[in-house]
């Protein structure tokens, strides 16, 4: 497979998981149960059929939990009813189940992330291509921009811009504006290796010949140029990913993001007591899946057939 259709692949299986993980989620993310704040992980036992042993409360103070090893309890999706819940992350310090505002915080993250690189890589190869293809005063305009980009310090750019519009606003406000945000900052890292592709490119025979026959620009650059640049886009693509990923939670981190209690990656990072870390690792849980979607990502990437050419041999 193509370093393209391995992009493609990546996408299509992310955007499949925000549609798909807020309706397997076993409890609603704003649930509370009483009497299991930090409830810890309660792995499925094989040789049960897949079931759990049920916990209870031992000390409240220092919120420990013991196993009732003398029965088992189906997992949320086998039964119905809420008696004897199941959390097979655990819980937080709000005595919320993990698993749940995980899988609903994965349509947010990964959403944020998958539009705001469909947005940087739409506006940069169409900039870049155009840059090099038409050049004068519009290649020095659409150079000097991404330059001037370039060269700021992109997650303190994107700090400033956030903390200069109003803190408290709607979450699918908050959406449109770090996508437009990332969008904006990062379009010309695509356009910069675009511009040198299509710049190459243009001075080929193919090119010359579709000129030559009377082919419009359009169809010059979408017929001939976008199969050269594909697997450069590609690349820049899955790296903004986890990029974008891991802004969103460092944003939501510090309290530009979204609206804490609205379940996202960084506003779960957001709501973990560092200091109860060791006592309660499984809070770390969105740190894991942001680090897992990145693994993989880059797995990809490495995977690609060696014998394939890049777009600059």
């Amino acid at each position: 497979m193509t370093l393209t259709g391995r992009a493609l692949v990546l996408a299509a299986s992310l955007a499949s998981i925000t549609l798909i993980a807020p309706h397997v989620a076993p409890y609603d993310p704003a649930a509370t149960f009483r009497d299991f704040r930090h409830a810890p992980p309660m792995p499925p036992r094989v040789t049960e059929g897949f079931a759990v042993y049920p916990i209870r409360l031992e000390d409240r103070l220092f919120e420990r939990f013991a196993e009732d090893r003398s029965r088992t309890v189906a997992l949320p999706w086998r039964r119905a009813g809420t008696s004897d819940p199941v959390f097979l992350l655990g819980t937080d310090a709000s005595s919320r189940d993990v698993l749940s505002r995980l899988l609903v915080a994965a349509r947010v993250s990964l959403g944020l992330a998958l539009v705001s690189v469909l947005g940087a890589t739409l506006l940069g190869t169409t900039l870049g291509a155009l840059s090099a293809y038409a050049g004068g005063w519009t290649d020095q305009i659409v150079s000097r921009a991404g330059e001037a980009i370039l060269v700021l310090p992109v997650m303190y750019l994107a700090i400033v811009l956030r903390a200069s519009l109003p803190l408290v606003l709607a979450p699918s406000l908050v959406f449109v504006l770090l996508a437009a945000i990332f969008t904006l900052l990062s379009w010309p890292i695509v356009a910069r290796g675009v511009r040198a592709i299509v710049e190459r490119e243009r001075s080929r025979e193919y090119v010359t010949a579709a000129q030559s026959l009377g082919g419009s620009t359009r169809h010059i650059l979408l017929r001939h140029l976008a199969p050269a640049v594909a697997g450069h886009v590609a690349v820049q693509a899955s790296l903004l990913l986890p990029a974008f990923i891991l802004a969103e939670a460092a944003l939501s981190y510090v309290g530009l993001g979204f609206p804490s209690g609205y379940p996202t990656w960084g506003t779960m990072l957001h709501e973990v007591d560092i200091n109860e870390l060791s006592r309660f690792p499984w809070t770390l849980a969105p740190a894991g899946a942001i680090f897992l979607v990145t693994l993989v990502t880059n797995l990809m990437l490495q995977s690609r057939d060696a014998r394939q050419p890049t777009p600059f041999t």
